[in-house]
């Protein structure tokens, strides 16, 4: 069994990652987990492909390079406010903001905006620096549109509000979110780009 160190500490997010990497014989365990303190990693990158490297790289080096490591960026794209909040998605509604915070704040920039021109899409950027110090990276995504309010008690983040259909990210099934998500999306090219790495 491979071991990988994922380069987060939430544990939804985890979950997620071990759902696809465990088939390929890889664990996944979090940087706390490991020992690692990522607090004073500054995600200052401009797109979800830098601060994912970033994360990685970080980690990878308080490691001193003794295991893979994968991070991710993702974050919430709206056509309607120019693609905020984008990277800054985590970070959106200001410093200690919740989820419900954020949401908020978004539902409350769209207030005025019809149904029509709600569209948004979930991107993410996955980067692996293996042991060799080889870096890969894979991206997802998933549009979709920003309903009125929240619905659904599943899921995390801007998932109540992000709409596939006719229901929202947090009304899908762990199975469906993975079919559909810009995660789940990135995992499977990553799946892919990882089978071909080590030569399967």
């Amino acid at each position: 069994m491979k071991k990988f160190v994922v380069a987060t500490n939430n544990e939804k997010k985890l979950v997620e990652l071990n759902r696809i990497l465990l088939p390929l014989g890889i664990d996944v365990i979090t940087a706390k987990e490991a020992g690692i303190d990522l607090s004073d990693v500054e995600e200052n990158g401009t797109t979800f492909k830098e601060n994912a490297y970033i994360k990685a790289k970080a980690t990878f080096d308080k490691l001193n390079g003794a295991c893979c490591v994968v991070a991710d960026d993702s974050g919430l794209c709206v056509d309607a406010l120019d693609g905020r909040p984008g990277v800054y998605s985590a970070r959106y509604g200001g410093e200690g903001a919740t989820d419900s915070d954020k949401i908020n704040k978004l539902l409350d920039e769209l207030k005025d905006i019809p149904q029509n021109d709600r569209t948004a899409h979930f991107s993410c950027c996955i980067c692996a620096v293996m042991k060799s110090g080889d870096v890969i990276y894979s991206d997802g995504k998933c549009d979709g549109e920003i309903g009125f309010e929240p619905v659904g008690d599943g899921g995390f983040g801007y998932d109540p509000i992000f709409m596939v259909s006719d229901k929202s990210f947090s009304q899908l099934t762990a199975e469906e979110k993975d079919k559909y998500s810009h995660r789940g999306n990135a995992l499977r090219d990553f799946k892919n780009k990882l089978e071909d790495y080590y030569g399967g």
